[in-house]
């Protein structure tokens, strides 16, 4: 009912239980602190909103492995063709894939083959 697993609802009412509403209160989680701050993630939203290149890289649309490749060249962060892809949300973009472009063959033996040909 609530979309979270059962037994998060029961450390919440443990919790309630416990020291009431302010024990329900979202307090700091461990873990490793980030390592991006504001201001190269104002660079990456600007030259997002350029060409890949524009900012010196190949590449016509900006997507996971383009990015990847500026943050190193630009900021010397290694990460990952995934963790790139994660990052168009956070910064306000959205992640484009090109179309792929199909081959076409020849037409008049494209229409030999097929089963039931024009008149």
């Amino acid at each position: 009912m609530l979309g979270d697993s059962t037994r998060s609802v029961q450390y919440w009412v443990r919790r309630f239980e416990k020291e009431g509403l302010s024990g329900l209160a979202e307090g700091e989680r461990p873990g490793r602190p980030r390592r991006r701050t504001e201001n190269p993630m104002r660079a990456v939203t600007s030259a997002l909103g350029r060409t890949p290149e524009a900012v010196g890289l190949s590449g016509t649309l900006w997507d996971g492995k383009t990015l990847s490749a500026y943050l190193e060249g630009h900021f010397q962060v290694d990460l990952g063709v995934r963790q790139g892809q994660r990052l168009f949300r956070p910064l306000g973009s959205r992640l484009r894939t090109p179309r792929p472009m199909l081959a076409s063959g020849d037409p008049i033996v494209e229409e030999a083959h097929k089963k039931n040909p024009r008149r």
